[in-house]
């Protein structure tokens, strides 16, 4: 089959099975081009709730497609690609992380969207970086064991007054871009606002302009009368970018923030995912219930 020819049948196949197609901002660029939903952690998150779909494709990583299935077990979760996971993911284990709750016993989880269910079942709230902060303000507790993302909760910890533990977890993508491509960047568009990704390290944050998740950087950009961007974060940014503001120009800060777990949801793989049905992400249900507990804890604390 052709490209054409397999985004036809990608097309028949999700109205004859009431399928729905989910793709991340990172998903290559002719995947979001045929997702239903194009988003970030959070906005996943909830279109998986909200969209009427007995099928949902999941263009993005398995803790995505994880959450899925914690918030719609009565759907079906499918992955294109069952070895897309996540480094960062991977970098606390719930043998590590009880540990730490032993060491710091008076201290609320709050765990990064970026993880396994597994260890969302032993957190107390989830969040995404497009809400860190209105979770941390929403939960009574003065002291925080943040996992695993030390560049965002690094970020957070600067923004309120509560009592924040690190992990020593971070994203290998945003963690590469350093304060010497920024500065290559800047020098060759010197009129472009640089948005950059709170999982980037703090000296690159401290060059930005502006400081957002995925959602909030096409938001601000949407907005913004400025008509050149340098963008801190994944390169496949730029197409979702472009997309939604054609009049200006996004420039990635580095070539190489490049994920390629991101990219294995490829149009075959998804055509395949929706043929058989066997690459089926689901969470055993006494994971899922408690895991669902700090997704819930999260969505009520963002309203819609």
């Amino acid at each position: 089959m052709n490209k054409e020819q397999i985004i036809r049948r990608i097309s028949e196949l999700k109205k004859e099975k009431n399928a729905v197609i989910l793709a991340h901002n990172y998903a290559r660029a002719e995947v979001q081009d045929i997702a239903d939903f194009v988003g970030d952690s959070f906005a996943l998150s909830r279109a998986a709730v909200d969209l009427d779909a007995d099928i949902i494709v999941f263009a993005g990583v398995r803790f995505m497609a994880e959450s899925a299935s914690i918030l719609s077990p009565q759907k079906k979760i499918l992955l294109p690609d069952l070895d897309a996971g996540c480094p960062m993911a991977d970098m606390v284990t719930v043998k590590e992380l009880e540990k730490a709750k032993k060491k710091y016993p008076g201290a609320a989880v709050v765990c990064y969207v970026n993880s396994s269910a597994e260890v969302k079942a032993k957190s107390d709230v989830c969040c995404t970086s497009a809400n860190a902060g209105e979770v941390i303000a929403s939960i009574p507790e003065n002291e925080i064991l943040f996992i695993p993302d030390k560049n965002l909760g690094s970020y957070i910890a600067s923004k309120t007054d509560k009592k924040i533990h690190l992990w020593d977890g971070y994203c290998p993508i945003h963690q590469l871009i350093t304060e010497a491509d920024v500065s290559a960047a800047k020098e060759k568009h010197p009129n472009a606002v640089f948005l950059a990704h709170p999982e980037c390290r703090p000296e690159v944050l401290k060059l930005a302009d502006g400081i957002f998740s995925t959602s909030g950087i096409i938001k601000y950009a949407a907005a913004s009368d400025k008509k050149e961007f340098i963008i801190g974060t994944e390169r496949e940014m730029i197409h979702k970018l472009q997309k939604d503001s054609p009049e200006k120009s996004f420039y990635p800060v580095s070539e190489y923030a490049y994920c390629a777990n991101m990219k294995m949801a490829t149009l075959p793989s998804i055509l395949r995912a929706l043929e058989t049905e066997t690459a089926v992400i689901a969470v055993p249900e006494n994971v899922r219930v408690k895991a669902k507990k700090s997704l819930d804890r999260m969505l009520a604390a963002v309203p819609k």
